[in-house]
């Protein structure tokens, strides 16, 4: 199974590109993840940030692949323990399908992407900025994965 996580933004700190390959590189092949970044569209005060959110949920409708599961992040998801996480895991892999997960930029994701979405997953009640999403993701996906091994990261 492969996890792609679709996120709005580019030129990611360093800190954040350190934690993202930390996690994502320690997932084996047959559960890997990887990232495809969506340009952020313009956030100047003269824009319209509905039409911005709206165009960059057009860029990443645009790059999902067929038959795959569509996840979207979302303060209003359901919230998932990681022992739930590494359920949901194992069933996304049992299904036979890869799974797209798809995080918005500052705004939010664009209303097309939730309404595509099969689940909506919620990583916390709190507003997390969206470049400390990616590091929470990879290592709660890798979490997940040992947890999944029997392998006592998890402890």
């Amino acid at each position: 199974m492969k996890i792609r996580l679709l996120a709005v933004g580019q030129r990611m700190p360093a800190w954040v590109e350190a934690g993202y390959t930390e996690y994502a590189k320690r997932l084996p092949h047959d559960f890997r993840l990887e990232l495809d970044e969506i340009a952020p569209g313009s956030r100047l005060k003269s824009a319209d940030i509905r039409r911005t959110v709206a165009q960059e949920g057009e860029q990443m409708l645009s790059r999902l692949k067929g038959g795959e599961r569509v996840v979207a992040l979302d303060v209003k998801g359901k919230p998932w323990s990681t022992e739930q996480l590494a359920q949901q895991a194992d069933a996304w892999r049992m299904e036979g399908r890869d799974v797209a997960l798809l995080v918005g930029g500052p705004d939010g994701l664009a209303s097309a992407c939730l309404d595509k979405a099969e689940q909506r997953w919620s990583l916390s009640p709190l507003t997390l900025p969206h470049p400390l999403v990616r590091v929470l993701l990879a290592e709660q996906l890798y979490r997940a994965w040992t947890l999944l091994q029997g392998h006592p990261y998890h402890r």
